[in-house]
């Protein structure tokens, strides 16, 4: 017959864990990355109502110009770059490493035209007479619309480092293999796809903002 004790642990062992306990055993990359995701909304939400004051506060006509046509291409494509990285959890778990890394590949491509077309956004902006030295929210516009390409940016280096690794161990059965069973490599992947997921879902928020307030 088990104790009372046995008893008690069976049943505790039922519960689940308290947030406290799943804080504990999250890997400490993955802390790190939700402090900065949290640090990089804090530092945008300040951007947005600093630009809506000031919008306001200059109390101009909406609708003076055409909203460049390359920001929502661009979000466009963004979107599409999440769809396809987000098959790439799928692909690791079914050790298809070889298709893997054309997702990456695919995933950072489309990363680079969203960078692009940005610029190209930039440039309709010019194009309107909306400058960087000119009017308090054009300043804004090109701020924010510049540091989020950054963030991306930071994402991109790290994206292109794993493809490399991925690429090196699709070209041989035993790397695949080591590969597969790394366990830093899951974390690797989880981590790009965490932060790259928070960058879209952040541009289709400021994406909104820009669209309401240009």
């Amino acid at each position: 017959m088990n104790s009372d004790k046995e008893r008690k642990d069976k049943v505790g062992a039922n519960r689940s864990a308290s947030t406290f306990q799943r804080m504990e055993r999250m890997p400490p990359l993955l802390m790190m990355l939700y402090l900065g995701m949290v640090g990089i909304g804090v530092l945008f939400l300040g951007l947005v109502v600093a630009f809506a004051y000031t919008r306001y506060h200059e109390d101009l006509p909406r609708g003076l110009h055409p909203f460049p046509k390359f920001f929502s291409i661009s979000t466009i494509v963004l979107l599409i770059s999440s769809y396809v990285l987000a098959q790439g959890q799928r692909l690791y778990r079914a050790d298809d490493v070889l298709n893997l890394s054309r997702c990456l590949g695919a995933t950072l491509l489309l990363g680079c035209i969203f960078a692009g077309l940005q610029v190209l956004g930039w440039r309709e902006l010019m194009i309107q007479n909306v400058f960087m030295d000119g009017a308090d929210t054009g300043k804004y516009i090109y701020m924010i619309s510049a540091l989020h390409v950054a963030h991306l940016l930071g994402g991109m280096l790290f994206l292109l480092a794993l493809l490399l690794r991925t690429i090196h161990a699709s070209r041989d059965a035993v790397r695949t293999l080591v590969f597969i069973r790394n366990p830093y490599r899951r974390l690797q992947l989880r981590l790009l796809s965490r932060f790259w997921h928070f960058v879209d879902a952040l541009w289709v928020i400021l994406f909104v903002v820009f669209v309401f307030l240009y």
